[in-house]
């Protein structure tokens, strides 16, 4: 078998498309897309699902708890709405971030119970959470961990790490990352187009790509957690993480 039969293979064996990371606004301060505007993007390129990474801050300013987190899954909600009428199945997703620093992590298996305990953690540092809350049905990934500004933190602490970051604007090392993957032994490898903007052709410029559609959240940890999953970068490139 030629190289690109075998390709062929692979892509016909894994044909599920799914993006791990994405933004959308008003919850994602950063974002410029809407709810809508995801769903319609994601289905013109031909994908079956999208990860609302939506990021996940402790409000210091006194703001409600409740009121935050309710507006925080809004957007998921609208887009979940529209992605059952248009065929894309969209998860919730969290992108948190702790006080002490701006590292970022990717939460994959969430809901909003979840949600709630994670907030008043979020002061505490990733140490203090990783030893008091277990997660067991959900996956834990650094996000772009080699980027500027990124601090290190102790593998034992990780599921995984966004080894593929593909933001046009930042420099995510992807290649220092996956050696510090391998370095490591961190099983869980991820990609992510952390899509952002309008206009910068990010949209869709990686995926996951699965034999199953997982049905939620956390089924799609528990893929994550099997491995059984190939990555693709730039829509043609495969990767077997």
């Amino acid at each position: 078998m030629n190289l690109q039969a075998l390709k062929n293979e692979l892509l016909s064996e894994y044909p599920y498309r799914i993006e791990l990371h994405a933004h959308t606004s008003p919850a994602s301060s950063c974002s410029e897309i809407t709810p809508q505007e995801l769903v319609a993007t994601y289905k013109g390129l031909v994908y079956d699902a999208v990860v609302i990474t939506n990021h996940f801050l402790y409000q210091s300013d006194g703001r409600d708890k409740e009121d935050y987190i309710n507006e925080f899954l809004k957007d998921f909600e609208e887009a979940q709405a529209i992605g059952e009428e248009q065929g894309v199945t969209i998860y919730l997703g969290a992108e948190i971030r702790f006080t002490e620093n701006n590292n970022d992590y990717l939460i994959f298996g969430v809901n909003k119970e979840l949600l709630w305990e994670i907030y008043d953690l979020l002061p505490n540092g990733i140490e203090n959470f990783r030893k008091r809350y277990a997660m067991p049905e959900s996956v834990f990934v650094q996000a772009h961990p080699k980027r500027n500004g990124m601090q290190p933190v102790d593998p034992a602490l990780l599921d995984g790490i966004e080894v593929f970051n593909m933001h046009p604007n930042h420099n995510s090392r992807v290649g220092i990352a996956a050696m510090y993957a391998k370095e490591h032994h961190i099983s869980i490898v991820t990609a992510g187009s952390d899509f952002h903007h309008r206009n910068q052709n990010h949209e869709g410029v990686s995926s996951l790509r699965s034999a199953v559609l997982p049905k939620d959240s956390f089924e799609l940890a528990k893929l994550l957690k099997s491995g059984d999953y190939l990555l693709e970068i730039g829509r043609n490139n495969i990767i077997i993480p």
